[in-house]
């Protein structure tokens, strides 16, 4: 079985539900404690075993670029200030000469065209598939988790999570059929169905490892929902001749594209670590005391 080498990282998005922040800051650049959100997805997908990154970038998200590169100016001053922690902390985030690549997508046509251009770093092997927004939280990076099902299966593989049967409709949802390793087999892939119509109330959260042969099928998708590129298009569209596979995914996923996610995804990185979560504890504490008697009238 072929291993997954490759990783796509989209960050060509422009960020609209962040707004005003995302006017000059790239919506992946926004910090989670101290570390852009960009970071965790770079360090789960070193987690899980990839060797090279293509970030597919737009207009105005050279800082992504920048993040992932020297500073000699900053190494210089932490070096000559003695904070040489610091500077070695900082040093390890970098990737390894040649392990990255950046390829620009000119048009805001949807996910599926983003994947699309990434095509000739990718080749003809599977990869994995990284939306930024989706910072996983748990004992466990999420596509390492899918990698393990990949082992077992090959095919196509997402990462799927539980959601309030009655938010199905904001959703891309799978259909459960039969049980393999952690997983089951794919039986459907609906995007945002009805509560009525959904086959499940487990969604896609932003997980993938696909086979090369979605790149021929996205060259030709008709624009869908939205008008763009759909890349659940063309996987219902594989489905066809693949398998596809999906694990439920033993943390959770927080959407820090939306401003909920975003602060819960802050609220739950800085009680998990040891230097913030002692004070943040206590201003919680007080917050929610002073804030309850809002809540209760509205």
């Amino acid at each position: 079985m072929t291993s997954v080498r490759k990783a796509i990282i989209p960050v060509a998005g422009l960020g609209t539900r962040m707004l005003p922040a995302t006017k000059a800051v790239p919506k992946e650049m926004l910090p989670i404690v101290d570390r852009p959100v960009i970071q965790y997805a770079v360090d789960e997908a070193r987690e899980a075993g990839i060797e090279h990154i293509v970030f597919v970038t737009g207009r105005n998200k050279s800082a992504i670029e920048d993040y992932f590169d020297q500073m000699p100016e900053l190494s210089d001053t932490l070096g000559k200030a003695g904070k040489h922690e610091q500077l070695r902390s900082l040093e390890q985030l970098l990737p390894q000469a040649g392990a990255t690549t950046f390829t620009r997508q000119q048009a805001p046509l949807g996910l599926g065209h983003a994947v699309w251009c990434a095509r000739e770093v990718v080749g003809n092997e599977p990869f994995a598939l990284i939306l930024p927004d989706m910072v996983g939280f748990g004992d466990k990076g999420c596509l390492a988790e899918i990698m393990e099902l990949f082992s077992v299966t090959g095919g196509n593989v997402i990462s799927v999570e539980a959601c309030d049967p009655n938010m199905t409709h904001k959703y891309g949802i799978v259909g459960k059929g039969a049980p393999i390793a952690d997983g089951f087999q794919v039986t459907a892939m609906v995007e945002k169905p009805a509560p009525a119509e959904a086959p499940s109330n487990l969604y896609i959260n932003g997980r993938y490892i696909l086979q090369p042969e979605i790149f021929g099928l996205l060259a030709n998708q008709q624009r869908g929902a939205g008008g763009e590129i759909q890349l659940t298009d063309s996987m219902e569209r594989l489905a066809e001749t693949q398998a596809f596979y999906a694990r439920p995914f033993t943390g959770r996923m927080y959407d820090c594209g939306s401003k909920e996610g975003f602060v819960e995804a802050n609220v739950a990185f800085a009680l998990k670590r040891h230097d913030t979560r002692h004070s943040i504890i206590g201003n919680i504490d007080a917050l929610v005391r002073e804030h309850a008697p809002l809540v209760e009238a509205a």
